[in-house]
């Protein structure tokens, strides 16, 4: 069960005479031939049935190897510590000492935070430290589950990052695993956006670093830029030799050792479609007139005449009318639209912008600044912007200062980046759809973790409804028969928009409530951990890795605990299993329904227009055969959807791969 190849690569895993001063994987170069049989073999992965016994025997040994620790003292437990460090120092990550660290570790952290390890988080951690992927479902505490593989890790000096999708879980958990850490002798640090160099060098330096993926991979390429296209590992040693300004020392990471990757699927697929590119601002002034023509003619443009919009896409593309108005607009405007092809480029961007580009969906405007709503998560990215002029664009037609235009310095994919590290273990509660594309891109297996507790999580019924008004009609509705009962409500909404007028509803109505979208961001974890009382309502944007347990109020539990209602279907399924997991964690009764519309977004761009028009003029008398019908139309607009992105995935590491053929010559990619 347990792989030879996690001891055996220990000494490999640190920095050292073995591994260098900064640790990474090369990147793989496969040809077809062994891309074909990777994909394969995710193909058989994903089907493979994983009974988990093997676990709950690894489970039953640590239990065993825990009882014989709870009457020692502090200072024999650290003696152990001890005995283990040197264990694994010498002989390596071996399983008996594996097994022992874990039951130190469970110990350890009943003792400074009072929270013991279950069964089921001793088997997450212990698929994450073999380098394998854990669905463990929502709530079962992967927070603490991450301690384990963490920690253990770290006793053998082998430099950990735990990552993760926001700001606010990095500080909360460093913060609250800290005094664990800190008990068996480890440094922890974090890092987030507004940290200087020094700091962040300084977290990088500790055992332990917390960060989100995004600040992690930009200071590995800020480290990239710094090595520059001399990687020679010797050439580094003697540079700290006889260089007392080396490139070592102005490094931040030690290297892309071990990481154990928390909401995997959300960080390894759903942020994969869009690469990373490091910038820095230059002048551009002088476009800033292009951009105030460009959406000065692009207003004057008539759709379906000058131009066609494919929303699936999310794409613009100008009719033969549409580039004559083009042509004969460009003879009276600056020199820079005398360029056929950049002119172009630019009017597009300019009808996206107008078009595409929606406010309070894709960004909100802020103290008069353009910000960014990752739409997977719901929260907002304010160090993000569009390229290519798109972000000017926006900022134009909201009448914001236009900010400076920016140079691509460094470009790298979260697939490279992530391929890089020695050894990666992940977990998340929604894996097993993409469980292919983890083992083909990732090399990541999925191992589906026992529940701690049987769930008793009940699925109402979808309802699907011909228009929106009745879908938020009905939403009301729902909400106050809930609230009569006593019992929490949480509403899911896709936009910021939507939760805004769901609102204004429940408002005129005199249901209070409370709301949760890219605009609350601060507020994130006081208003979700306050979602499980009496009668309280929340309405909130997508709930992908919240990361704050909803605990439910004396007496909430036995009038049927939470329940979540899913007023559209997001991009892909895994998202709408997150939003029902925030109800019925750890054992107690929960609740979920959807209540769907056919006007809703999904349906109305990614469906042909007339089977939702038929559909739409039975579904006010449908009965079931039409209720099944409906929701097959939206999972299939769901499954476009997914098959898209996944496509984009596919495709970025296809460029990847050819811009390494054509570059090999002059250099590296980034």
């Amino acid at each position: 069960m347990f792989s030879a190849s996690v001891a055996a690569t220990t000494e490999a895993m640190r920095p050292g005479l073995i591994s260098g001063l900064y640790p990474q994987r090369s990147d793989p170069k496969f040809e077809w031939m062994d891309r074909s049989l990777i994909a394969l073999q995710g193909i058989l992965a994903q089907l493979k049935v994983d009974r988990g016994t093997d676990l709950q025997e690894v489970a039953a040994d640590i239990g065993r190897q825990g009882r014989t620790l709870t009457d020692l003292s502090d200072a024999q437990l650290n003696n152990l510590r001890i005995a283990l460090r040197r264990h694994f120092r010498t002989r390596g990550l071996k399983r008996r000492f594996c097994a022992q660290a874990f039951a130190l570790i469970r110990e350890m952290s009943y003792r400074t935070i009072g929270l013991r390890h279950y069964d089921s988080q001793l088997m997450g951690g212990w698929v994450m430290l073999q380098g394998q992927l854990a669905e463990m479902e929502t709530g079962e505490g992967k927070t603490l589950a991450a301690t384990l593989p963490a920690a253990t890790a770290a006793l053998a000096g082998i430099p950990v990052h735990v990552i993760t999708v926001n700001e606010y879980l990095v500080e909360r958990d460093a913060t609250a695993m800290g005094s664990l850490y800190r008990a068996l002798g480890l440094t922890v640090g974090y890092v987030t956006q507004t940290m200087s160099t020094q700091e962040r060098r300084a977290a990088y330096a500790c055992d332990i670093t917390y960060g989100t993926n995004k600040q992690i991979a930009f200071d590995y390429l800020r480290d990239r830029l710094i090595l520059g296209n001399e990687r020679n590992q010797l050439r580094l040693r003697l540079e700290s030799v006889y260089n007392h300004t080396s490139r070592l020392e102005r490094f931040m990471l030690r290297g892309l050792c071990f990481a154990v990757v928390d909401e995997a699927d959300s960080v390894m697929i759903d942020e994969a479609r869009t690469p990373l590119i490091l910038t820095r601002n230059i002048d551009g002034s002088l476009e800033h007139d292009v951009y105030h023509q460009a959406l000065k003619l692009a207003q004057t443009m008539e759709r379906e005449r000058d131009f066609f919009i494919n929303p699936a896409q999310r794409r613009v593309q100008l009719s033969l009318a549409g580039q004559q108005q083009l042509q004969r607009s460009a003879r009276t405007m600056d020199d820079i639209w005398q360029n056929p092809r950049r002119s172009e480029e630019l009017l597009r961007q300019a009808l996206q912008a107008l078009h595409l580009i929606k406010r309070d969906r894709d960004y909100l405007v802020q103290e008069n600044k353009i910000v960014i709503i990752d739409t997977n998560t719901g929260r907002t990215m304010p160090d993000r912007s569009w390229e290519r002029g798109l972000h000017q664009m926006v900022e134009v037609k909201e009448g914001c200062p236009l900010t400076q235009a920016r140079e691509q310095l460094a470009r790298l994919t979260y697939q490279r980046f992530f391929r890089r590290y020695l050894r990666i273990g992940a977990m998340t509660g929604t894996a097993r759809e993409v469980g292919s594309e983890l083992w083909s891109v990732y090399g990541l297996q999925v191992r589906r973790i026992p529940l701690h507790r049987s769930s008793r999580r009940r699925e109402f019924p979808a309802r699907i409804f011909a228009t929106a008004e009745g879908k938020w009609r009905a939403v009301v509705a729902s909400v106050r028969e809930m609230q009569a009962l006593g019992r929490p409500v949480l509403v899911g909404t896709g936009s910021v928009a939507d939760s805004d007028l769901l609102s204004d509803r429940l408002t005129a109505e005199g249901i209070p409530h409370r709301v949760l979208n890219a605009r609350q961001d601060k507020e994130e974890a006081e208003i979700v951990a306050a979602a499980g009382r009496m009668s309280q309502i929340t309405v909130a944007t997508n709930m992908a890795g919240r990361g704050t347990d909803i605990p439910l109020d004396e007496g909430v539990a036995e009038r049927g605990g939470l329940h979540v209602i899913a007023t559209c279907r997001n991009q892909a399924k895994r998202i709408d299993r997150q939003l029902s997991g925030r109800c019925a964690r750890q054992g107690d009764p929960g609740s979920h329904q959807a209540l769907l519309s056919l006007q809703d977004e999904l349906v109305l761009q990614h469906c042909h227009r007339l089977p939702v028009r038929i559909l739409r003029q039975i579904t006010a008398t449908s009965g079931l055969f039409q209720r099944y019908l409906n929701l097959y139309l939206i999972r299939c607009a769901q499954r476009r959807v997914e098959g898209r992105h996944r496509e984009a995935r596919r495709a970025l590491l296809k460029y990847e791969r050819r811009s390494d053929r054509l570059l090999a010559f002059s250099g590296y990619l980034e």
